[in-house]
C-alpha cells in the first residue's frame, strides 16, 4: 500500500544527513546499491503480534552511495505485512492503528528533512 503524503514525495537530502534523521525516527537503511536505497521501520501490532514495515524508496540524484555526500531524494513511501520466511505484502489491510503511527512517522521524517 503507497501511503500518499503531500510534500513528502521528492525531498532531497545528503546520504549523511538522511541516514542520521531515519535513525533517529527507528528507520533502518536496509536494501542499498549504488544508486537506491530503501529505509524500513517495523511496527509490530501488539494486539495480533503481526509485523509491519513502513518502507521508504529513496534514489540518487547525484553521487553514488558510497558517499555521504551523495544527494537522494524521496520516491515513495509504503507499508506492507510482514510474511514467513521473509518479504512483504502490500495488498494485506493494514489496522488503522499502524497506518496512523506510519503516516505520524513519515510527519516527522518531511519535519527534520525540511530543516
Amino acid at each position: 500500500m503507497i501511503i500518499e503524503t503531500t510534500g513528502f514525495k521528492g525531498l532531497k537530502s545528503d546520504l549523511a544527513h538522511l541516514d542520521d534523521v531515519t535513525t533517529k525516527l527507528g528507520f533502518v537503511r536496509w536494501q542499498w546499491e549504488y544508486t537506491r536505497a530503501t529505509y524500513d521501520l517495523k511496527l509490530e501490532d501488539q494486539t495480533t503480534n503481526a509485523e509491519y514495515f513502513l518502507r521508504v524508496n529513496t534514489r540518487a540524484e547525484s553521487g553514488k552511495l558510497e558517499s555521504p555526500y551523495a544527494i537522494l531524494y524521496i520516491e515513495e513511501a509504503y507499508i506492507g505485512k510482514a510474511t514467513f520466511p521473509h518479504g512483504l505484502d502490500y495488498e494485506s489491510p493494514i489496522p488503522d492503528h499502524i497506518l496512523n503511527k506510519a503516516k505520524q512517522k513519515l510527519t516527522q521524517l518531511h519535519q527534520l528533512l525540511a530543516q
